[in-house]
C-alpha cells in the first residue's frame, strides 16, 4: 500500500465553536503533518492515517483571543504542544466516503473519535519551488470532519452570561483538509533540493 505524505501548505484543520449563545467561532491550524497509507486503485482496501497539529499555530484572526487559545485555560501549548491523530480502523461506506475510527490526543487525554471522510481524488500535478517546476507529483486528497466536547479532554474554561448561557460552547466541530504528496515523489523533490543547495553551498 503506498504512502502519501500531507503537505503542509495545503493541508489544514479548522475548527467552529458556539460563541455569546448566537454564533459560531471560526479557526484554524496551517500546521499539520502527517501520513496515509492507501491504495487509490483500491479503496476499499483499508487505510491509515495519523496527524500532527502544532497547537501553537491556532488563528481565529484576533490575536487577544489566540494567546488566551494557547494559555492554560484552553490549549495550554506550553505543556502540551501537539494534537495528534492516529487511526485505529477504516471502515468503507461508499464509492468514496469512509468512516475512520481513531485515537486523539488533545491536551495530554487521549479519546477515541470518529471521523467521517471523503476521497477527494487523484491527480498528477506540478510541484513548484518558487518559479521553478521541480517535476510532475502523484497527489491525493481527503476532507474529514468530526465533532467532540471539549470537556471530554480537560478544556472547560467558560464564563456565565449576565441572562443565562454561557460564552463558549461545549461542542467542537472540526475539519480536517489534507492534501498528500506519493512518498516516494517527496522523496525525490527533497533530493533535487538538497543537491540544489550542496551546489550553492559549495
Amino acid at each position: 500500500m503506498a504512502r502519501w505524505i500531507f503537505e503542509p501548505g495545503h493541508s489544514a484543520a479548522t475548527f467552529a465553536v458556539r460563541h455569546m449563545m448566537v454564533s459560531q467561532m471560526r479557526g484554524q491550524f496551517k500546521n499539520v503533518q502527517g501520513s496515509i497509507d492507501f491504495d487509490p486503485d483500491n479503496p476499499a482496501g483499508g487505510a491509515a492515517v495519523q496527524a500532527t497539529i502544532d497547537a501553537a499555530e491556532i488563528w481565529t484572526g484576533d490575536d487577544e483571543r489566540d494567546a488566551h487559545l494557547r494559555d492554560a485555560d484552553f490549549l495550554n501549548v506550553a505543556a502540551y504542544p501537539d494534537i495528534v491523530f492516529r487511526s485505529t480502523g477504516v471502515r468503507c461506506t461508499g464509492e468514496a466516503d469512509f468512516q475512520v475510527t481513531g485515537d486523539l490526543v488533545l491536551r495530554g487525554v487521549t479519546r477515541p473519535v470518529v471521523l467521517a471522510t471523503r476521497y477527494l481524488g487523484r491527480w498528477q500535478c506540478p510541484y513548484w519551488d518558487g518559479d521553478r517546476d521541480l517535476g510532475p507529483t502523484l497527489r491525493i486528497g481527503f476532507v474529514a470532519t468530526t465533532t467532540i466536547n471539549r470537556h471530554d479532554f480537560g478544556v472547560s474554561w467558560n464564563a456565565p452570561l449576565d441572562r443565562g448561557g454561557w460564552v463558549v460552547g461545549d461542542e467542537i466541530a472540526i475539519t480536517l483538509d489534507a492534501e498528500a504528496i506519493l512518498e516516494s515523489d517527496m522523496q525525490r523533490i527533497a533530493g533535487m533540493l538538497q543537491a540544489r543547495e550542496a551546489r550553492a553551498d559549495g
